[in-house]
């Protein structure tokens, strides 16, 4: 069989749809196919390749190291077809599926709230959102887009700054109420404290002296603890205790008297950086992707 008696592009396109998606039921529903016509397809790519690139359970997909590889390069050769077509065409039409994985903090104050405009703008595009704070492995979560907060480490992603939150010390009023307000480092550490229970940048609350200026770090013995600022704002809310969470994820709850800023005085105005982070990518980015990241670098913005 001569190259030209084979669709590349289309069985590229329903290999990475297939991945994309978990299964091949559902990339047959996507290209209006059988699940067998899929799985025959993608044995055909695999036999002419000569190589296994899935495999298969009654579950899930997981892409072989050779799959991998060439899913990455199907990727960006789709993106380069696209962009050849757009440019033929003398236009542009954002299309597609964008997974973007961030906190439920970032997903629920800041990104659900922008998210509709954006769909308003490319209807033709769809969108996944997987939260969690846990850093991830974008390859491997096949994510277009990762929100995160914290320093960057050292990597092969490409990142969009989104600005800056500083860090409240908060208590629900029934907790004061009940076990009295802290106006000093001892204060606090005889308060119940909430915090993170994974490793951060500062493990600590870096609390300023208003007298010299001077900053120390007011070491941690969490009494409850949770993996992601949501979660914690929460059990803030409910009167588990004091908490030092990010700005923008409580500041309602202080406007709306739900919750109170404590020991401000001592505040040395830290904050935590968010950025948009992506894999680099050797050719121009698929046009769905570049739309995303233009918008959160104008609408989700964090301060």
């Amino acid at each position: 069989m001569s190259r030209l008696d084979v669709n590349r592009s289309g069985e590229m396109e329903v290999f990475v749809r297939a991945v994309e998606l978990g299964g091949f039921s559902h990339a047959a529903r996507a290209f209006r196919m059988t699940p067998s016509a899929v799985s025959k397809l993608i044995s055909r790519l695999e036999a002419r390749l000569g190589a296994r690139l899935l495999t298969r359970s009654t579950r899930k997909l997981l892409l072989t190291p050779e799959g991998s590889a060439f899913y990455e390069r199907a990727i960006r050769i789709l993106a380069e077809l696209d962009e050849a077509e757009r440019n033929a065409a003398g236009g542009e039409r954002v299309s597609g599926r964008i997974r973007i994985n961030t906190s439920a903090s970032y997903a629920i104050h800041v990104l659900g709230k922008a998210l509709p405009d954006f769909l308003a703008l490319y209807p033709d595009v769809a969108v996944d959102i997987v939260q969690t704070d846990a850093v991830i492995d974008l390859l491997a979560e096949r994510t277009d887009v990762a929100v995160r907060a914290g320093p960057l480490k050292s990597s092969s992603l490409i990142a969009r700054k989104l600005g800056e939150s500083p860090m409240v010390i908060v208590a629900a009023p029934a907790y004061l109420d009940r076990y009295s307000t802290p106006a000093t480092p001892a204060d606090l550490e005889r308060h119940r404290r909430m915090g993170f229970c994974y490793a951060r940048a500062v493990e600590g609350w870096p609390l300023r002296n208003p007298l010299t200026g001077e900053i120390s770090v007011l070491s941690m013995v969490n009494t409850v603890q949770a993996n992601d600022g949501e979660g914690l704002r929460h059990l803030t809310l409910n009167g588990n205790g004091i908490a030092r969470l990010a700005a923008f994820t409580v500041r309602a709850d202080i406007a709306a008297g739900r919750l109170v800023p404590l020991m401000e005085e001592m505040n040395p105005g830290d904050g935590e950086f968010f950025h948009a982070i992506y894999v680099g990518q050797n050719g121009p980015l698929p046009s769905r992707i570049r739309a995303m990241l233009d918008f959160l670098s104008e609408r989700g913005q964090v301060a």
